[in-house]
C-alpha cells in the first residue's frame, strides 16, 4: 500500500531525470569523452548488485590484455571531499571502503585508484599523474552523464531485476527502467551457478524490453574462496597485537557473521552450504562506519572457539587505521575472524564474450 501511495512521487522524480537525460543525450548537457577509453560498471538500483567484483574481475582482464587501466569512484562514504588519488597511507575514511579494497588488491599490480564526486576531474588527477594510463574503470558512473564511457556495463540482480522495479521513492531505482538503453552490456548477477537456458532466455527477453538492439546480455554468479583471517588484514591493532598469528578457521559448526553491506544475503547462505549455522547475524546497513559498539554487541553472542566472518569490503572498515581504537581491549578477539573473498564467474562463454567486448572497446583507434 505505501507503494501506491508514493507512485506519484516517483513518476515526478522519473521526469525529472528523464528531462536531465534528454538534455545529454541531445547535447544541450555536455558529455565529455575520455583521454583514454573509459569502462563503466554501473546499476540502474541503488546498492547491491555486485559492482565491486566485477569490477575487479574487469581489471584482471585488463591486465590480461596488457592494459594499464586505473579505477575511479566516487569514493562513497570517505570523510575527505575533491579528486585524490589513493596511496598506503589511505584507509576507508580516506577513500571509500570499495576504493580501499581495489586499492589493497591491485597495488601491487601497480594500478592506480583514484577517488572524486567528479569523474572529470577525477580523470585529470590520473591524467597527471599516470599519462602512461591506456584505459579507466569507472566504478558507478552509470548516473554520472559528464563523462561519456567507451563502454557502458550495467548490472541487474536477477532476484531483483530493474524491469520489475520503480523508482524511488516507491521503488529502488535511481532512474526509470528507459536508462538500460544507454548499456551497451548488461549482466544479470548473483544467478545460481547452474541457472536454466530456459530461465536465462526468459531474464534476457525482459531486459530487451528496454536494452538498445545489439546490447550484450549474459549472466554471472558468484565463486567464493577460502577465508582468509582479518588479522591479515588489520593495521597494527596496538602493542598487545605483536607476535599474534590467527590460525586456520574451525570446521563447519557454530559461526557469527558481520556485515555492513546492501545485500548479505548470499554470503550467509553460502556459509550454511560450507556447514556453519550461523548463531547471530550482525546485519548493519551499507557502508557503516562500525564502532567499537558494534563489536561489543557481536561479542556477547561469541562463544570460544566460533569464527567470526565478515566481508573484504567491511574488513576495510574494521581496520585500526579506519577507525582508531576499534579493537582496544579485544585483541585477541580478532584473531577469530575472517573474509571471505568473492569473484565473479560468468556463466557459459560468458567470460570469452566479455573478454572480446572489452577488447575491442580498449583497441586503439583506426587512422
Amino acid at each position: 500500500m505505501l507503494a501506491w501511495l508514493l507512485l506519484p512521487f516517483s513518476w515526478l522524480y522519473a521526469a525529472v531525470l528523464a528531462g536531465r537525460n534528454w538534455l545529454y543525450d541531445h547535447g544541450y548537457k555536455r558529455s565529455a569523452a575520455g583521454w583514454v577509453p573509459l569502462l563503466n560498471v554501473g546499476n540502474l538500483r541503488v546498492g547491491g548488485t555486485g559492482k565491486t567484483p566485477h569490477v575487479a574481475w574487469l581489471v584482471q582482464e585488463l591486465l590480461r590484455q596488457g592494459q594499464q587501466p586505473a579505477i575511479l569512484s566516487r569514493g562513497y562514504g570517505r570523510q575527505t571531499k575533491g579528486p585524490r588519488l589513493a596511496t598506503p597511507a589511505d584507509s576507508a575514511a580516506t577513500i571509500g571502503d570499495e576504493p580501499c579494497q581495489y586499492f589493497q588488491e591491485f597495488n601491487h599490480q601497480r594500478v592506480p585508484v583514484a577517488v572524486a564526486e567528479n569523474r572529470q576531474l577525477g580523470l585529470d588527477l590520473l591524467r597527471q599523474h599516470h599519462p602512461e594510463l591506456t584505459c579507466v574503470v569507472l566504478d558507478d558512473a552509470y548516473q554520472h552523464r559528464r563523462v561519456r564511457p567507451t563502454l557502458n556495463i550495467l548490472l541487474t540482480e536477477l532476484a531483483r531485476p530493474f524491469y520489475t522495479d520503480c523508482v524511488l521513492p516507491a521503488g529502488r531505482l535511481r532512474e526509470a527502467r528507459a536508462g538500460a538503453a544507454r548499456a551497451d552490456v548488461v549482466i544479470l548477477t548473483k544467478c545460481p551457478p547452474g541457472l536454466s537456458a530456459h530461465d536465462q532466455a526468459t531474464a534476457e527477453a525482459q531486459v530487451r524490453r528496454y536494452a538498445r538492439p545489439g546490447a550484450v546480455i549474459m549472466f554471472s554468479s558468484y565463486a567464493y574462496a577460502e577465508p582468509v583471517p582479518l588479522a591479515t588484514e588489520l593495521v597494527e591493532v596496538g602493542a598487545e597485537w605483536v607476535g599474534a598469528e590467527p590460525g586456520p578457521p574451525p570446521g563447519p559448526g557454530p559461526a557469527l557473521l558481520l556485515t555492513g553491506i546492501a545485500q548479505p544475503g548470499p554470503l550467509r547462505s553460502y556459509l550454511e552450504s560450507q556447514g556453519y549455522t550461523i548463531m547471530h547475524h550482525e546485519a548493519l546497513p551499507d557502508h557503516h562506519a562500525f564502532q567499537p559498539a558494534d563489536l561489543a554487541a557481536l561479542q556477547k553472542h561469541w562463544q570460544p572457539g566460533w569464527p567470526v566472518f565478515t566481508t573484504e569490503k567491511d574488513a576495510t572498515r574494521l581496520s585500526e587505521r579506519t577507525a582508531p581504537g576499534l579493537w582496544a581491549g579485544r585483541p585477541e578477539w580478532a584473531l577469530q575472524f575472517y573474509t571471505i573473498p568473492v569473484r565473479v564467474a560468468l556463466l557459459g562463454a560468458g567470460a570469452a564474450r566479455l573478454a572480446a567486448v572489452v577488447a575491442a572497446a580498449t583497441a586503439p583507434a583506426q587512422p
